[in-house]
């Protein structure tokens, strides 16, 4: 595809029984929310005692709760040690969440937040298995006479694009081995990172940065920002960038911009009940 410049697992935050109260809740139904939230990270199942503790509840209030959600299939007790683990039904409702989500629809109105934010162009591209491509597939252009310009359902190189460097940066060494074996590092700029060890130490930046790259790698005059999306396997589906030309994006925005394309992708990630 050619790209050119042309004329946005940590543990939720719970309600305490201390404020549940003064927010306009129901104590006892935050009490219990809470209560099933610390079972869900608790995949081999948790004691009464210890989720008493976690709640900060006596060791009877914990237990009616659980009999009630116990009730309504949301939890259930196993082995000998009585230990509480998820109920069918919790699968059952959050299930009709998966199959009511839209990606596109759900991502588009934080992807125009985006560039209004940072007043340049915004893409979202995901991750094609089968070809090992960063796949365009949604895009809000910034009103700039000079902006990017790519097609949707254009495809980016993996070692030469904001997004496919994102994605890269999430693999493990023998992942991105096998992955850059079957794709070759071809230069498209003299900017490009051609050999592994200068991609490695990119991608390390990357990973500690928490936004990727790409400095003219794929196109010249063209700088470019990503974070990735998690989905709720802990795994990177989707990627979030802003590109846009050098004499805009220049050596000093680019931290601010790798900030707001991180607080977009997290932003993204919890809606669409991926990690936050």
């Amino acid at each position: 595809m050619s790209t050119a410049v042309t004329s946005k697992k940590t543990k939720r935050t719970k309600i305490t029984p201390n404020n549940a109260a003064t927010n306009g809740q129901v104590q006892s139904l935050s009490r219990g929310l809470n209560l099933l939230e610390s079972i869900s990270e608790s995949p081999g199942g948790i004691a009464l005692t210890d989720l008493a503790q976690q709640a900060g509840l006596p060791n009877s209030t914990t237990h009616r709760l659980l009999t009630t959600l116990q009730q309504h299939g949301f939890v259930r007790q196993i082995g000998d040690l009585g230990l509480w683990v998820i109920g069918s039904h919790t699968f059952i409702v959050g299930s009709s969440f998966l199959q009511s989500r839209n990606l596109l629809a759900l991502i588009h109105p934080i992807l125009r937040r985006l560039m209004d934010d940072s007043g340049e162009t915004v893409n979202l591209a995901i991750l094609d298995h089968s070809e090992y491509e960063a796949v365009i597939v949604d895009q809000v252009q910034c009103n700039a006479l000079m902006r990017m310009s790519a097609p949707i359902g254009g495809k980016l190189p993996m070692h030469a694009s904001g997004a496919g460097k994102a994605f890269l940066s999430t693999l493990s060494d023998n992942q991105r081995v096998q992955l850059l074996h079957k794709k070759g590092l071809h230069a498209y700029t003299q900017h490009t990172k051609t050999t592994p060890t200068g991609l490695k130490e990119n991608l390390e930046q990357a990973r500690k940065q928490g936004y990727s790259f790409d400095d003219e790698e794929h196109a010249l005059g063209l700088r470019c920002i990503a974070a990735c999306i998690y989905d709720e396997h802990h795994q990177a589906f989707a990627a979030i960038s802003i590109s846009g030309p050098v004499s805009r994006i220049t050596d000093d925005r680019v931290t601010e911009l790798g900030a707001l394309v991180i607080r977009a992708a997290k932003e993204i990630s919890k809606e669409y009940g991926g990690v936050r």
